[in-house]
């Protein structure tokens, strides 16, 4: 499993020099990214990520909205394996054939996908935890309605917003979860509020722990108060030095 972030966090830095963006985040230490509205940025988005040596293994796009072929060629020239879509509104979670019908939809643009050689996977936010359908959340009901190559990326800080345990969640959609949105914070709707992982509520190593298919851990930040590169610093030091603490002590255990 490695480590990626979303390049959504950071936006504002992206308007005024990509360039200068992507150099930040490969000097942090990050090797991947993923890109958000990477057609319209393809071009100067896929040098920069040359220049710098980064890879960008997925990135969000909507699917459903927007011009699948358009968005899967740019995908394809970026390197991008797996597209997701990042949001589908509160209201259409909330009744079973609604959900149907969104399932259908990215059934339909996982088939187009792959004829360009692209995964296609759907990123949560809380509302998707929050509706029930038939006993269960909405995320879940909508996962079974899935084609079998179609995969999740679960948004773990939205999910405990929306009154889920994410350790569970991970644990109910088992082996559908490919990647996750790694986030911490104070678990409520204030975006700024969040805060580099390890520094708020969610138990990030317990979620990490329990996505057993995870190939992508992507650190996010929707918003932040503080200075968003040190933020995303703090969050891969803490990922990179409990993952290496991790592996040294079941090294010494298994000698």
């Amino acid at each position: 499993m490695s480590y990626s972030i979303q390049l959504y966090t950071l936006r504002n830095a992206i308007q005024e020099d990509l360039e200068g963006t992507i150099r930040k985040v490969a000097e942090i230490g990050f090797t991947q990214v993923e890109p958000y509205n990477f057609v319209a940025t393809a071009k100067e988005l896929g040098a920069a990520l040359k220049e710098h040596g980064l890879t960008a293994p997925s990135g969000h796009a909507p699917l459903l909205s927007q011009d699948q072929d358009e968005i899967f060629a740019a995908a394809r020239d970026l390197g991008i394996t797996t597209v997701i879509d990042p949001f589908i509104p509160a209201e259409r979670w909330q009744s079973a054939e609604d959900i149907q019908e969104t399932a259908a939809g990215l059934n339909a643009a996982a088939r187009k996908g792959a004829g360009y050689g692209i995964r296609v996977g759907y990123h949560n936010h809380q509302w998707e935890l929050e509706s029930t359908i038939e006993g269960r959340t909405a995320l879940e009901y909508f996962a079974d309605l899935l084609d079998p190559g179609l995969v999740l990326e679960v948004d773990t800080y939205w999910v405990a917003v929306g009154g889920q345990d994410p350790v569970d969640i991970l644990t109910k959609l088992g082996d559908r979860v490919k990647l996750i949105h790694i986030k911490d914070g104070p678990l409520t709707t204030d975006t700024k509020a969040q805060q580099p992982a390890g520094q708020g509520k969610v138990p990030v190593l317990e979620v990490i722990a329990a996505a057993k298919s995870l190939e992508v851990g992507v650190v996010e930040f929707d918003d932040y108060a503080g200075d968003i590169f040190q933020g995303i610093a703090e969050s891969l030091a803490f990922l990179n030095n409990t993952g290496n603490y991790n592996a040294s002590s079941n090294a010494g255990a298994s000698a």
